[in-house]
């Protein structure tokens, strides 16, 4: 017969959330006896501090934005301040869901915490998360206020002209709502955060992994207005991604085109406030990444035709965090799948292409 121990883990497997007392009247022990045995399970790795989360049940979390997307395409070279012909298409959209719908289809287990609004566009991005393996049931839904949307005018060859975002929700994502997710966020091998949540949330979950009580922490510019939501402190950011502009918007320099050596100078600004790691996309340009204290290295993307834009720095992001899970310290590695999961997306219309697949991940 299983020890004692044994049967308390069988229980805990089948419900993460059992309650001591749960565990003692099932067992037929004293609830200090049950203490003892979570003390010892905890100790050995059988489980993982708190809400008795299993090694085994270890995820990639994402938190931020969720949002329809709508695409106008123009058909025809684009006249500002005139009515263009266009094509109009919608599908799931928002950063921290992208990258989670990425991961999802690599055969990823991933939660998603974001914020909805209890409306049509909310049920349907909520059914469409579960389609594709995306848990998002943890995620706070708002009565009150619309679920977020992203409009983006296109050229006819696909290239962003502008961009337009209603993404209010995302300022609910607060640290009480974080604290109220712990036993999801528990679950995480890694937590991949955008910049749409508020600064003290950021701050909140920078804090939690600069004291080792969290997972390794990757954070995901979405705009340059937004990198004023980085905290000043950057103490537990394991890696952060983002383009030129917003990397010039996080550190005040004026970072010239085809010139390394000023990103260089912001890699080393970003790293004396406490940055670990840092890559910087360039759109069809030279991808730089480094860590503290060493020099930034490089990789040029292999040419691709591009049927559309949207998506592709998601897609980028999602390659090098389910790298990352894999092997944490290889940087280049993770950059060389983002930019494969990148240039797939940039052949599809969609903004999560649908040739991903658990087959990109092996050797």
């Amino acid at each position: 017969m299983d020890s004692k121990k044994d049967q308390l883990l069988a229980l805990i497997a089948h419900n993460p959330f059992i309650s001591q007392q749960d565990l003692a009247e099932r067992l037929g022990l004293s609830r200090s006896a049950v203490a003892g045995y979570v003390a010892a399970l905890t100790k050995e790795r059988r489980i993982l501090g708190r809400a008795y989360v299993l090694p085994g049940a270890r995820k990639l979390v994402c938190i931020g934005g969720s949002n329809v997307d709508r695409k106008l395409r123009g058909l025809e070279a684009l006249q500002m301040g005139n009515s263009n012909p266009a094509r109009l298409s919608e599908s799931p959209g928002g950063v921290a869901r992208n990258v989670a719908e990425n991961l999802a289809r690599l055969g990823l287990q991933v939660q998603l915490l974001t914020a909805l609004g209890d409306d049509a566009a909310g049920r349907y991005l909520l059914g469409h998360a579960a389609s594709v393996g995306v848990d998002s049931s943890a995620s706070l839904i708002a009565a009150d206020a619309p679920t977020g949307s992203y409009t983006a005018v296109l050229s006819p060859e696909g290239e962003l002209v502008l961009g337009l975002a209603q993404m209010d929700l995302c300022e609910r994502l607060t640290p009480d709502y974080l604290r109220q997710c712990a036993a999801q966020r528990a679950q995480a091998g890694l937590t991949l955060v955008d910049l749409n949540l508020p600064a003290e949330s950021l701050a909140f979950l920078l804090a939690e992994a600069a004291e080792e009580k969290a997972a390794p922490l990757v954070a995901i510019a979405v705009s340059a207005p937004k990198m004023a939501r980085l905290p000043k402190s950057l103490e537990g950011l394991s890696l952060l991604i983002l383009n030129r502009d917003e990397l010039a918007a996080a550190t005040g320099l004026v970072l010239a085109e085809d010139e390394p050596a000023t990103l260089q100078e912001a890699h080393e600004a970003l790293a004396a406030r406490g940055l670990q790691r840092l890559i910087v996309t360039q759109g069809a340009g030279r991808v730089f990444f480094g860590v503290a204290g060493q020099a930034l290295k490089s990789l040029k993307p292999p040419a691709t035709p591009v049927v559309e834009v949207s998506g592709a720095g998601d897609a980028f992001a999602a390659g090098v965090c389910a790298a990352l899970l894999q092997e944490p310290e290889d940087l280049a590695a993770a950059c060389k799948l983002g930019l494969r999961l990148a240039r797939l997306t940039l052949r599809s219309e969609h903004s999560v292409s649908p040739e991903l697949s658990p087959e990109l991940l092996l050797p």
